[in-house]
């Protein structure tokens, strides 16, 4: 659940919101500072279908984060850097494993959509169901949400067991749901609910 970490405060003249608190690991904002880590993250074919714009220089980096914060002002989504905290003078920066997102936000019926990934070096130690279940509980805590989906590529199976994981129940199945170049994939979608009882550690 969330604490005391502090966001950026919104643009609305509401009080900052927390930012979400997950055992091991720091989830904090993108920043314009981590264009360098973006580019990095986002080399590798796999990976570039995640930035949901072409990210192949500097600039285009830091754009990417800087999209992140002006949809974060708008209320539109909530993306947060993953990162393994940082000792000594790196207490501050810590090292990038990942991202987790709340997106197509929607106030009225309470529910938003949820994505995530990690870099290859992070993955099976547990960081996407960590921060994913840190991402679930703060919509449910500091926005006020109801109902959090999520959906992935049926040949994804990492993925599936993230979600299953970190709470989020199948739903059922979407034919042909997504399209990569020449190729169309089903999605499997899953959700969570604020009055879910969810167990174990991750």
């Amino acid at each position: 659940m969330t604490t005391t970490g502090r966001a950026t405060p919104e643009t609305d003249g509401t009080a900052p919101l927390a930012l979400p608190q997950a055992p091991g690991l720091r989830l904090r904002c993108w920043e314009p500072s981590d264009a360098p880590a973006v580019l990095g993250a986002f080399a590798t074919p796999e990976m570039a279908r995640q930035s949901g714009r072409p990210v192949t220089t500097l600039a285009e980096a830091a754009t990417w984060t800087t999209d992140r914060r002006a949809a974060r002002e708008a209320g539109r989504e909530h993306s947060f850097a993953v990162l393994a905290p940082g000792t000594g003078e790196q207490a501050a920066v810590g090292r990038l494993l990942g991202n987790v997102t709340l997106g197509a936000v929607d106030p009225v019926h309470q529910t938003g959509w949820i994505s995530y990934w990690t870099l290859a070096s992070a993955r099976g130690r547990g960081v996407a169901t960590t921060a994913l279940r840190a991402l679930a509980d703060w919509s449910f805590a500091e926005l006020s949400l109801f109902r959090l989906e999520l959906g992935h590529r049926t040949d994804n199976p990492a993925s599936c067991t993230v979600a299953h994981r970190a709470g989020f129940a199948v739903e059922g199945l979407e034919r042909g749901g997504l399209r990569y170049g020449d190729q169309r994939y089903d999605v499997e979608r899953h959700a969570r609910l604020a009055t879910d009882v969810v167990s174990g550690a991750g």
